[in-house]
């Protein structure tokens, strides 16, 4: 199976899906919250850093459960419409 490539938009959105779950991990170090939601530390390294911007939704929710975040705040910070041209500011926060 080929996978469709990526828009911008999409690999913005993962990168701030990444940062959102950093933010939320805190203190807390990666082996430690990987664990407590089922997934290796790598999957978690690549989701954070946005190599891993499409993560299936069982290890959202398992992430979300470990680190203590609704699914629904997960959606809000990574729902943004796609940003128009030269609108690269808000395309990157969230």
């Amino acid at each position: 199976m080929v996978r469709t490539p990526l828009t911008p938009w999409e690999r913005q959105r993962g990168e701030r899906f990444g940062a959102l779950l950093r933010r939320a991990r805190g203190e807390r170090s990666m082996v430690e919250v990987a664990a407590a939601a089922g997934v290796s530390a790598e999957t978690l390294r690549k989701i954070e850093t946005g190599r891993a911007p499409t993560p299936a939704f069982f290890t959202v929710a398992a992430l979300a459960a470990a680190l203590g975040v609704s699914l629904d705040e997960l959606a809000a910070a990574c729902a943004d419409e796609p940003a128009a041209p030269g609108d690269e500011e808000r395309a990157l926060t969230a």
